[in-house]
């Protein structure tokens, strides 16, 4: 458990190859600093281009575009069932590039962008704001979030429960019927039930809520800019109004509200299977340390979306070691680090569908094992 350490990129792959993903990561103190991880990674990749990070806004916002043309354009013109059966192909291919639109902006949030930290929020704040995202709200409680990762008292999104913290009618949904409504309810609201009401969020002695300046979750230097992101979806949603009484409302929400929805659950989605997994450890406070709480993530593989989504899904450990590295170095960071990682590094390339139902499944609230010295240690359990 604790032999994480060095070893070559050939013993790597072939322990890889070897390891189950259900096998549980180590969750003593590493035995590497994040200086020797650091220094383990190409300079190059440190290195934000604005040039080629402006880029893949321009691919990404073309190809919105260009399926925006063709269904506003083309799909009235089909006959029936081709044109019922051509707005869920847009759906679907709307929604995951959109999911990549929010992933650049996310970027922005984490300085990742470019050199230019006024470039970068702006750019977030356009983006984010056009998805209906508090663009510094969020910006705000995510950074809390790495900085807490693994934290069972100050972590933000995703924190699990021990048992007796549970909802008195969590067993009655703990079965196929129960787990798939959980499912659809947690992609289809989870969102922006978050924003709105801090749901799967940190505990907070009062109420908390991502569009109030003067939550809990913000400091007194940050409230402007909670201010200015409520404007900025104030905005789009003004302009959503004035769109839905000149297309219709049927219109809008074929074109943006169904793939608003597609984004949503694929944000769900990416970051409730980063931070939940049988292998993963949680910490108390009298066990947590960044280092250990940033490697208690899991990069995953979701095919060809993983390019789709700028790797957001597939180099999850890299970017909460050093979430300032640009999306398109994280693949190469990725590779050098992992020698030094060893066991510490945690891949599960489970199909993402079948990963989500395991998931739910085998992940339902979290405890210390009972035979273990470390009771600030906690790993998921499946049994009520």
């Amino acid at each position: 458990m604790g032999a994480g350490g060095r070893m070559s990129a050939a013993q790597s792959d072939k322990l890889d190859a070897k390891k189950s993903p259900l096998d549980r990561v180590p969750h003593t103190k590493p035995p590497f600093t994040l200086g020797e991880l650091k220094k383990a990674i190409p300079p190059h990749c440190f290195k934000r281009s604005l040039v080629r990070s402006f880029s893949y806004v321009v691919y990404d916002l073309t190809l919105v575009s260009i399926f925006y043309y063709i269904a506003t354009t083309y799909f009235h013109q089909l006959s029936s069932p081709l044109n019922f059966l051509a707005w869920p192909v847009y759906w679907v291919f709307q929604g995951c590039v959109l999911t990549g639109v929010w992933v650049i902006a996310h970027e922005c949030g984490h300085h990742a962008f470019s050199d230019y930290q006024w470039v970068d929020d702006t750019v977030g704040l356009v983006l984010h704001s056009g998805l209906m995202v508090p663009y510094f709200s969020w910006k705000y409680s995510h950074r809390r979030h790495h900085s807490n990762t693994g934290s069972m008292e100050r972590d933000e999104v995703f924190v699990p429960k021990p048992k007796s913290k549970m909802s008195w009618f969590s067993p009655y949904l703990n079965n196929p019927i129960g787990r798939a409504f959980t499912l659809f309810v947690t992609l289809t609201f989870g969102w922006p039930l978050y924003l709105a009401f801090n749901v799967s969020g940190r505990h907070y002695e009062r109420f908390a809520c991502h569009f109030d300046p003067y939550g809990p979750i913000y400091s007194d230097r940050e409230r402007l800019q909670i201010f200015i992101s409520d404007m900025g979806v104030f905005a789009t949603t003004f302009v959503l109004y004035k769109l839905a009484f000149a297309k219709g409302l049927a219109w809008l929400v074929c074109v943006y509200g169904v793939p608003l929805l597609i984004v949503n659950a694929f944000l769900v989605l990416i970051t409730y299977l980063q931070h939940t997994h049988p292998a993963l450890p949680h910490y108390d406070s009298s066990e947590w340390d960044w280092l250990r709480g940033a490697l208690a993530t899991v990069d995953r593989d979701y095919g060809v979306l993983n390019k789709v989504f700028h790797n957001i899904t597939d180099t999850h450990v890299a970017h909460h070691l050093i979430s300032t590295m640009p999306h398109y170095h994280a693949m190469e960071a990725t590779k050098a680090i992992k020698p030094i990682l060893g066991d510490y590094y945690h891949l599960d390339e489970t199909p993402f569908i079948k990963a989500m139902w395991r998931e739910a499944k085998e992940c339902l609230y979290v405890a210390p094992d009972e035979d273990s010295p470390n009771k600030g240690v906690f790993w998921y359990r499946n049994r009520f």
